[in-house]
C-alpha cells in the first residue's frame, strides 16, 4: 500500500498579517494606551460597523493620542450610531448604477468591479460600509456576467477593480480575473482601487508584482491615504516596487475633520506623497454614509483650505477638490 501523501500550502505573509488583524475594540485601545472610558461606545458602534485595522497600520499610531489621526480613521465612537439628515446607506447611488451583480457602470467608458467586500481595514468613514455585498458579488457565476456585460459594450475600455478592496483576493485569482479580461479587445486599461499597499504594505510580494509587470494592459494603481503618517519606510519600498512595474501611482484622500482638515497636514501628505513617487490626485468631500457625519468638512472649509494650498504648493502637487453626486457624468469639481 502506498501511503498518502499530503501537500502542505504556506498562507503567505501578508495573508497571515490579515487574518491577525485587531478587530476587538478592548484590545486596540489598550494596545494605543487609551483608558476603558473609551470602551462602550466604541463597542457599540463596532456592532453597527465591525472594527478590523492591521497592526502594522496601529504601530504607527501615537500612543495616549486619542485625536491621533490614523487612530481616529479607525476607532469606532459613539457619534457613527447617531442619525443625521442627509446621510443614508447609499450615499453615491451605487446600486441604481449596476446593470449586473457587482458591475458598476456609472461613466463613459469605464466600469467598476467590486471584486470583493473584504478589506484590510475598516476606514469608519467609508462610504460603502452599508453596501449588500452579498447580492453584489460579480464572482458569484465564475465572473461570468460582469465579463459577459464589458465584452457586449465596445465603449468600455477601462476596468477598476474595487470592492472592499481588490488586493484582498489572493493573487491566482486576480490573474485569473486578469486574463479573462485581457481577452475582451476593446479594454485598454486596468485600475486598481487599493489601501492595502498603505496599511499593510507587506501585501505586495513577488507574485503581485509578476502579474502587474506582465499584463498588456495600460495599468493606474489609486492608492488610499489621507494622512502624511500613514506613509512609513516600508510603506515607500512597497510604493517603489509597485512602480517598478510601470504602473502609474495616483492617490486619493477624503477630507476628514479631526484628520486632515488642516492646510499643515494635507501639505505635508502631498510632499511626502510626491517624494514616494505618487501624485496627489484627488481630495474627496466626505460621502453622506450613515454613521460617518461626524468627519464633515463643510465646502466653504474645504475651499478655503484649497486656497491655502495653491499658495503654499506647485500645481501638480495640489489635489482636485470633488465630490461625487448621484447621477452625474463624473466626479465633480469644487472649486
Amino acid at each position: 500500500m502506498i501511503p498518502g501523501t499530503s501537500v502542505l500550502r504556506q498562507v503567505p505573509t501578508w495573508q497571515s498579517q490579515l487574518s491577525r488583524a485587531i478587530t476587538d475594540p478592548a484590545e486596540l485601545l489598550a494596545t494605543v494606551g487609551l483608558g476603558e472610558e473609551w470602551l462602550p461606545a466604541a463597542r457599540a458602534a463596532a456592532l453597527l460597523f465591525p472594527l478590523r485595522v492591521p497592526r502594522e497600520f496601529v504601530a504607527r499610531m501615537r500612543r495616549g493620542d486619542p485625536h491621533d489621526p490614523l487612530l481616529r480613521q479607525v476607532l469606532p465612537l459613539a457619534e457613527e450610531c447617531l442619525t443625521a439628515e442627509g446621510f443614508g446607506a447609499d450615499p453615491v447611488g451605487d446600486l441604481g448604477a449596476m446593470p449586473v451583480p457587482g458591475v458598476l457602470h456609472k461613466y463613459q467608458g469605464r466600469v467598476l468591479l467590486t471584486v470583493t467586500g473584504a478589506c484590510a481595514v475598516h476606514c469608519r468613514y467609508c462610504f460603502r460600509r452599508h453596501f449588500p455585498y452579498a447580492d453584489a458579488n460579480p464572482a458569484v457565476d465564475q465572473w461570468h456576467s460582469s465579463l459577459e456585460y464589458i465584452a457586449g459594450d465596445p465603449s468600455v475600455t477601462e476596468v477598476i477593480l474595487s470592492g472592499g478592496d481588490p488586493l484582498t483576493l489572493s493573487d491566482r485569482r486576480l490573474a485569473e480575473l486578469i486574463s479573462r479580461l485581457e481577452a475582451i479587445p476593446h479594454l485598454r486599461r486596468l485600475r486598481l482601487h487599493t489601501r492595502l499597499p498603505i496599511v499593510l504594505p507587506g501585501r505586495v510580494n513577488n507574485e503581485l508584482l509578476d502579474w502587474l509587470g506582465s499584463t498588456k494592459f495600460k495599468t493606474v494603481i489609486v492608492v488610499h491615504a489621507n494622512h502624511a503618517n500613514e506613509i512609513d519606510a516600508s510603506v515607500t519600498l512597497t510604493l517603489a516596487d509597485l512602480k517598478s512595474t510601470g504602473a502609474q501611482l495616483f492617490n486619493q484622500s477624503v477630507l476628514l475633520r479631526g484628520v486632515n482638515d488642516r492646510a499643515d497636514a494635507l501639505v505635508a501628505l502631498s510632499e511626502v506623497l510626491f517624494e514616494a513617487g505618487v501624485v496627489p490626485y484627488y481630495l474627496h468631500l466626505l460621502d453622506k454614509a450613515q454613521g460617518a457625519a461626524h468627519f464633515e468638512v463643510t465646502d466653504v472649509a474645504a475651499r478655503q483650505l484649497m486656497l491655502e494650498l495653491n499658495s503654499r504648493l506647485p500645481g501638480y502637487l495640489v489635489p482636485r477638490l470633488v465630490r461625487e453626486f448621484r447621477g452625474a457624468p463624473g466626479k465633480v469639481l469644487m472649486v
